[in-house]
C-alpha cells in the first residue's frame, strides 16, 4: 500500500506507538464497528459489555507502556489525536471506579478494567508479537462480537485478515494498488525510486510531492505538513521546559531542561568544545523522549519509541545549519517519508518484530536522508545516507528497564540523531555511489529481526531490562 507522510507521521500520545495509541486505534475501530452494526453472533441478545485480552509484547511490557490505560480510553471513545491528556487522566480514574463506558453513539457499557482488561503472558497470537483480541457482550454475557487486532508499529492497526490479506498481497497487490489511484512515482524499493528520478529528471522530494498531491492539493498538503513541523518542535520546547521525574517507578529524573540551561550559559562566551553540536542534537532529542515518556503529545517518527531523533536533526537544521529555509525544513520530512515507507514496506518498524533497529534505526535512516536533501544532496546521495545511518543500527535491540520507553530509550535517540546528522555529512562528501544498497540493508535488518530472540524484541525479558542495579 502507499505510504503518506500523514501515515508515517501521526499526532498522538506516548509512551508507545505500538502499545499505547495503536491499542487505543484498536479500541476506536471496535467501537466503530458496533456503532455500524457489524453482523452480531447468531443469537446474542442488546449489547451489554466489553472485554479485552492483551497478548505477546502487548501483555509483556503492555503496563509500562500504559497499553491498559489506552484500551480503557479507547473503549471510551478517545482516539489519539482527539486526547487530552489531562482530562484523560480523570476520565480513566472514573471508568477504574465505576467499571463502566460510555462511548459515544453507544449505550452505557460494562467494563471493568480489574476483570474484563486481561494481560494474557502465555497465549501468543499468531499474527505478530503485538496482539489483542477485544470483545463484546449481550446483557445476559453471552459473545456479541470479537476481533482480533495487530499493532504493527508506527501506531499502524490491522485486524487479523487484514494482516493475512497484507502478507498474501506481496509486491504485486502494493503496486495495483498505487498506479490505480494513480500515483505518479509509484516506487517500492530504493532502487526503483532512484531509477524513477533518472528517468523523470526529478528529486526524491519532487517524487514525494508529486505523490501525495495525488490525493490532496499542494496548499494542503503543506499546510499539513506545517503543522507536523510545528507538533515536532512545540514538542521540544515543552520538553525543553519540564523538569522532575518522570512516571513509572523507576525514578529517572527529566535531564533535557537543565542541560539546554547549561549550552544557552555558554553560548557567545567560546568555551565550549566544538563537539557541543553533538549535546545540542542529544538535548533535542531527549527533551522529545522525556514528553514521550511521560504521555505527552508527540508525533510518531515514525514511532514513539523514536520519535525525538527527526524532530532533533530537523530543530538542528533549522537552528544550526547555513542557508537552512522553511523550505528545505518541507524537503527535509518529505524526504524521511519517503525512506520511512520503503522501510516500512519492506522490512518493520516495529520494536517487537525486529528490535530497536526499526525503530531508532529506521528515525535514523529517516533523518540522514531529510538533512541530505534539505542540504541539496542529490538521489543518490539521500539514499547513500539513509543506508548508512540504518546499516550502524543492524542488530539493535529493544530491552526497554521496566517496560518503560525512558531507559536505555531517551538517550538511545540522541545518540540517533548524532549518527543521523554524520551519515549525512559523509554522504554529501561522496557523489552517492556506495557499496550496500538501501534495499539490501533494509532487507539485513528484517532477517536479523527474525532472527533475533524474542527476549530482545520489547518483552523486557532480556538485555539492560534484566540487568539493573540492586537497590
Amino acid at each position: 500500500m502507499f505510504l503518506s507522510i500523514f501515515d508515517i507521521f501521526k499526532i498522538g500520545i506516548g509512551p508507545s506507538s505500538s502499545h499505547t495509541m495503536g491499542p487505543m486505534s484498536a479500541a476506536a475501530r471496535f467501537l466503530e464497528d458496533l456503532r455500524t452494526g457489524r453482523e452480531k453472533e447468531p443469537g446474542a441478545g442488546e449489547l451489554g459489555g466489553l472485554a479485552c485480552s492483551l497478548h505477546g509484547s502487548l501483555a509483556f511490557t503492555g503496563k509500562g507502556h500504559a497499553t491498559d490505560r489506552a484500551v480503557i480510553l479507547g473503549l471510551s471513545g478517545l482516539t489519539p489525536d482527539s486526547l487530552n491528556p489531562d482530562e484523560a487522566e480523570q476520565l480513566e480514574a472514573d471508568i477504574r471506579a465505576s467499571g463502566q463506558v460510555t462511548p459515544p453513539g453507544l449505550p452505557t457499557l460494562r467494563f471493568d478494567p480489574s476483570s474484563d482488561l486481561v494481560f494474557d503472558f502465555e497465549t501468543a497470537l499468531p499474527g505478530h508479537a503485538n496482539g489483542m483480541i477485544l470483545r463484546a457482550f449481550d446483557t445476559a454475557g453471552h459473545l456479541y462480537l470479537e476481533e482480533t487486532y495487530y499493532s504493527i508499529g508506527g501506531g499502524f492497526v490491522l485486524t487479523a485478515a487484514e494482516l493475512v490479506a497484507q502478507d498474501q498481497g506481496g509486491a504485486e497487490a502494493f503496486h495495483a494498488e498505487k498506479e490505480e489511484v494513480g500515483f505518479p512515482y509509484p516506487f517500492g524499493s530504493a532502487a526503483e525510486m532512484l531509477e524513477m528520478g533518472r528517468l523523470a529528471g526529478k528529486s526524491i522530494v519532487e517524487m514525494k510531492w508529486a505523490n501525495e498531491m495525488a490525493l490532496a492539493s499542494k496548499p494542503e498538503v503543506k499546510t499539513r505538513v506545517e503543522g507536523l513541523a510545528q507538533a515536532m518542535d512545540d514538542c521540544i520546547e515543552r520538553g525543553l521546559r519540564m523538569e522532575g521525574e518522570l512516571p513509572g517507578g523507576l525514578k529517572v529524573k527529566r535531564r533535557a531542561k537543565a542541560i539546554h540551561d547549561q549550552l544557552q550559559a555558554e553560548a557567545g562566551h567560546n568555551i565550549a568544545q566544538p563537539h557541543t553540536v553533538n549535546d545540542w542534537l542529544s538535548v533535542y532529542a531527549m527533551a522529545v523522549n522525556e514528553e514521550n515518556a511521560a504521555g505527552g503529545r508527540v508525533v510518531t517518527a515514525p514511532t514513539n519509541g523514536a520519535a525525538g531523533v527527526i524532530p532533533a536533526v530537523l530543530r538542528y537544521y533549522r537552528a544550526h545549519c547555513i542557508g537552512a529555509s522553511e523550505a528545505g525544513a518541507l524537503d527535509f520530512l518529505m524526504a524521511a517519508a519517503a525512506i520511512g515507507g520503503l522501510i516500512k514496506h519492506n522490512a518493520s518498524i516495529s520494536g517487537a518484530e525486529v528490535g530497536c533497529q526499526g525503530e531508532v534505526g529506521s528515525a535514523a535512516a529517516m533523518a540522514a536522508a531529510g538533512l541530505c536533501a534539505a542540504l541539496g544532496g542529490t538521489n543518490e546521495q539521500v539514499e547513500n545516507a539513509a543506508e548508512i545511518a540504518l546499516e550502524h543500527h543492524l542488530g539493535m535491540t529493544c530491552d526497554p528497564a521496566g517496560g518503560l520507553v525512558q531507559v536505555p530509550c531517551i538517550e538511545r535517540n540522541g545518540l540517533g540523531a548524532i549518527k543521523a546528522v554524520s551519515a549525512a555529512s559523509l554522504a554529501l562528501r561522496g557523489d552517492g555511489t556506495h557499496f550496500m544498497p538501501l534495499d539490501n540493508c533494509i532487507e539485513a535488518m528484517r532477517q536479523t529481526g527474525l532472527d533475533m530472540n524474542s527476549k530482545y524484541k520489547e518483552t523486557s525479558l532480556g538485555g539492560l531490562a534484566v540487568n539493573l542495579p540492586e537497590c
